[in-house]
């Protein structure tokens, strides 16, 4: 990908971006909470192709990929009012959508388009196919990393908040009770990756959100999460239980010790 395609590709998005700015007050604090978490993730992503060692071109098409990873969250929203899948549609589904209905990738190379359009597709699924049509799985890994660290910020920024002032959508509507699912717990002192069928309440989606630190792929994406104390501060705001306690501890070590590995 040239700088030029990537440029028009920014110009498609910041255009595209405007034609919601028509919403209520209240939901457009959410679509602007997603066009900041998209920045963010560009951001992310130039540093992890970086600290990855990737090539102009390749840095390029990662950039690519994470300005376009989340455009099915506005029509989402505009919509259902949510930004929860399971009651409204898929947002990589919808995101592949836009992107075909508007043309945005007719200019580039075919190899390019299929790695774009996979990336978007697969990069908000619990475990990722088999297979790919895509000659490398490279870009999506990158943007499932780059996507993780930003939504570690938002969640955290929302508490952070004035409560008026707060994108309703954040917490995917889940009740703020004082209490952790024993299930979620479990699955977090196991190692695995918290399902979202799992969660009860708020707690639970925190705990979910630690238990993503078993999900990256990239050592210069733990050691931002290392870096930035993400983990910390967001289990600093669940109500102390000594499961889950030791369970968030594990998960700090794994970061430090991935942190420590050599690149890919």
């Amino acid at each position: 990908m040239e700088q030029p395609q990537l440029d028009a590709l920014q110009s498609w998005f910041d255009s595209y971006v405007l034609t919601y700015d028509d919403i209520d007050e209240e939901g457009y604090r959410n679509i602007l909470l997603k066009v900041e978490h998209t920045r963010k993730v560009c951001g992310i992503m130039a540093l992890l192709a970086a600290g990855e060692g990737l090539t102009p071109g390749e840095s390029r098409v990662a950039a690519a990929v994470a300005l376009l990873h989340d455009v099915g969250r506005f029509p989402q929203f505009r919509r259902w009012r949510t930004f929860r899948d399971s009651d409204s549609d898929n947002h990589a589904r919808l995101g592949i959508e836009v992107l075909r209905q508007q043309g945005v990738l007719d200019g580039l190379p075919a190899d390019e388009r299929l790695i774009i359009e996979e990336a978007v597709r697969f990069h908000n699924l619990l475990a990722l196919p088999q297979h790919f049509r895509s000659p490398t799985s490279l870009f999506i890994q990158l943007i499932r990393d780059a996507d993780k660290l930003d939504i570690w910020r938002v969640f955290l920024d929302y508490f952070r908040q004035p409560e008026d002032l707060r994108p309703s959508a954040v917490t995917l509507g889940f009740p703020d009770k004082p209490e952790v699912t024993p299930a979620c717990v479990r699955e977090l002192a196991a190692g695995r990756v918290i399902r979202l069928e799992d969660v009860r309440v708020l707690n639970d989606f925190k705990l979910l959100q630690i238990s993503w630190v078993y999900d990256l792929n990239f050592r210069s994406a733990y050691r931002l999460l290392q870096q930035r104390g993400h983990i910390q501060a967001l289990a600093a705001t669940i109500p102390h239980d000594d499961e889950a306690a030791q369970a968030v501890a594990v998960a700090v070590s794994t970061i430090d010790r991935h942190a420590q590995k050599e690149n890919r």
